[in-house]
């Protein structure tokens, strides 16, 4: 049986679930919920943590850089414009070409500026960058994304950082079908219930980081969600029974006396 893996450009992955790097307590407590988490993808805003600069305390220094793939995102970026700048910014540094735009529209929800996610992803994909872009969970927007390019489409679950799970299925559901694009879950899961939902769905991975962080125990929530979205994908594969509104009888009698 072949191993069930997904690709970004071109580069296949085991784990689905990727992970951030913020709101830890030190280095050393991001790298060990990376470790229990299993994730091969991490993401790390380029903004507000340092991966630039050899001559300050560097979060690189403290991964498995031949484990992990970093991939650098623009958070904190209100304008196509400082999004297109952090991205090249990163990819000047060595961190790469694969980038998650981020462009936010409003600071109290963090909703992402579609327009502006969409110019920025115009210019960033003839740019020669891998762009995964974060947006709402929008079936057009996410149809406009892949006609530019984009390697990956990333809609919210809830608003960044809210913990309130999945609060439009039926929204993921259209632009799963529509899409041929992997669709990665990001922003606003809460714990392994959710996470293993959105893989049900058929979602292709699910990004966090306050989930984990802002647990109790991180490290713990960390294997938890890891655990949350191989279950849920053996079930998606595995393929779940119809709803029905009446009960049908695990050991049906019709036939036993005949």
């Amino acid at each position: 049986m072949a191993e069930d893996t997904f690709e970004i450009a071109g580069v296949s992955y085991r784990s689905r679930l990727i992970v951030g790097t913020g709101k830890y307590r030190d280095f050393e407590q991001t790298r060990a919920a990376i470790d229990a988490s299993g994730a091969e993808i991490v993401t790390v805003a380029v903004r507000r943590v340092n991966i630039t600069s050899a001559d300050e305390a560097n979060l690189l220094d403290h991964l498995d850089l031949d484990r992990i793939t970093i991939l650098p995102n623009t958070a904190g970026c209100s304008t196509a414009e400082d999004a297109i700048r952090t991205a090249r910014l990163a990819r000047a540094a060595g961190v790469g070409a694969l980038v998650k735009l981020e462009v936010i529209g409003d600071e109290r929800t963090l909703f992402p500026d579609v327009p502006a996610t969409i110019e920025a992803a115009g210019v960033l994909v003839e740019d020669g960058f891998t762009v995964l872009p974060y947006i709402n969970d929008d079936p057009i927007a996410a149809l406009r994304l892949a006609d530019l390019g984009c390697a990956a489409v990333m809609p919210l679950a809830a608003p960044i950082g809210s913990g309130l799970g999945i609060r439009n299925p039926y929204n993921l559901k259209i632009i799963l079908e529509q899409s041929k694009l992997p669709i990665i879950v990001d922003a606003g899961v809460g714990t392994a219930s959710d996470v293993a939902r959105a893989m049900e769905l058929g979602c292709e991975a699910v990004l966090l980081n306050t989930a984990i962080a802002g647990a109790k125990d991180p490290i713990g929530m960390a294997e938890a969600m890891k655990l949350g979205v191989q279950a849920g994908r053996k079930a998606y594969l595995a393929g779940r029974i119809g709803k029905k509104l009446y009960a049908t009888a695990s050991s049906p009698i019709e036939g036993l006396f005949d």
